[in-house]
């Protein structure tokens, strides 16, 4: 696929807005709905528990991991979805501090998401052995990878900037230096081809509610590479990431493959909108989209840069050295992005000044972006940004 005109016409966009966030909220497909409607009747209505048989439930983890690890360049069989992100970091961190016993160093940058920083932090003080969170500059991370090191932890796409690391490089330099790598896919898949496989990487997490577009809530995914999946141990051994579950063994023994990285009960309704939305992504050509992305952000920051100059460029100006939004910094950030959102323009605000615009072109245009230009514009000549009633700052940003 890689008529987008056509892509943009199976999503649900309300009248009159122009959508450029959804690398926070994917849009809705036009088919979840019934789709999802038809888990509830059919499915659960109408086989209540023989779903988990008769309806796929327990196989749909897998199933939708295998369309996912198509996008992101994982190997068959090696990716599983459940659970929430920041469980999945979880995992993949102490599976990775696992491999590598006799280190302590765990490296990540300021630009990482705070979650992930935060599951580090947690999983360091529950192990109790005397491991460091190094939290560094994005730009210095490369000269902080050495031999004390156990294991590199990265968004590949910065949240706040959509600065790109270099997954290839950086995994080899891992490499030669003996660690390990988890990649946090979050603002990647999606949004560009990833190829795992071809880097090499040994982990990565990534979540399905943003460019993805499996609603709020979307599972979690796990990638884990096939030379380390028999040899590490989940560090949260929950039931559905048995051997045999339904044997009801009171001893916990890891199941065969990526199934081990299962935990909890799949999320069958938040799963079936997701399957919608994957009948989309199965025929997307993703270099195409990426092709597609970078001529909508250079026409994006051409047009907000010649016409607001009250606006700097927080995104690194190559286009191969960001992911698929575009992000500029305004001290009155907050105010100014609900002013845009008050005339249809849909952004988001990160602290303490980022304005944060992303763009899919499956469901964004050349057209979109010279509207929003405007509104933007607008915003910033006539200062409409400068009205209390845009300055209460709401709890979700």
């Amino acid at each position: 696929m890689t008529d987008f005109a056509a892509t943009k016409a199976m999503f649900h966009l309300p009248e009159g807005m122009i959508y450029l966030d959804g690398n926070s909220l994917g849009p809705l497909p036009k088919a979840t709905a019934a789709r999802v409607a038809q888990a509830v009747t059919d499915e659960w209505g109408e086989k209540v528990i023989t779903g988990w048989n008769r309806a796929g439930w327990m196989a749909q983890p897998t199933a939708l991991g295998d369309r996912i690890g198509r996008l992101i360049g994982a190997e068959p069989g090696h990716v599983v979805l459940g659970d929430t992100l920041s469980i999945k970091v979880y995992q993949a961190l102490a599976a990775a501090i696992d491999l590598v016993p006799d280190r302590r160093v765990i490296l990540t940058d300021n630009g990482n998401f705070p979650s992930d920083i935060y599951m580090a932090e947690g999983l360091i003080k529950s192990l109790g052995r005397g491991h460091e969170l190094r939290v560094v500059d994005p730009e210095d991370v490369e000269n902080h990878i050495n031999d004390d090191l156990a294991v590199l932890m990265l968004t590949q796409v910065d949240y706040r900037t959509g600065r790109l690391h270099d997954m290839q490089a950086l995994t080899a330099k891992a490499h030669a230096a003996g660690a390990i790598t988890c990649w946090d896919l979050a603002h990647t898949a999606g949004a560009m081809a990833v190829d795992l496989q071809g880097c090499n990487a040994d982990f990565a997490t990534g979540c399905t509610y943003k460019y993805l577009n499996g609603g709020p809530g979307a599972p979690a995914f796990i990638y884990v590479a096939p030379r380390h999946i028999d040899n590490c141990q989940p560090a949260l051994s929950g039931w559905l990431g048995h051997e045999a579950p339904f044997d009801f063994d009171l001893d916990y023994r890891p199941g065969t493959g990526i199934e081990r990285m299962r935990v909890g009960t799949p999320p069958v309704l938040q799963m079936a909108a997701l399957d919608a939305s994957l009948y989309i992504w199965d025929s997307v050509d993703m270099d195409a989209l990426r092709i597609a992305s970078i001529a909508l952000t250079e026409r994006f920051i051409a047009g907000v840069e010649a016409r607001c100059p009250d606006l700097t460029l927080a995104s690194p100006r190559d286009p191969h050295q960001r992911g698929s939004q575009v992000s500029f910094a305004f001290a009155h950030g907050y105010a100014a992005m609900q002013a845009c959102i008050a005339r249809n323009v849909i952004g988001d605000f990160r602290a303490p000044d980022i304005m944060r615009f992303g763009f899919c072109p499956l469901f964004i245009d050349a057209g979109d972006v010279d509207a929003a230009i405007d509104v933007i514009a607008d915003v910033m000549d006539n200062k409409l940004w400068d009205d209390p009633q845009y300055k209460a700052v709401a709890r979700v940003t």
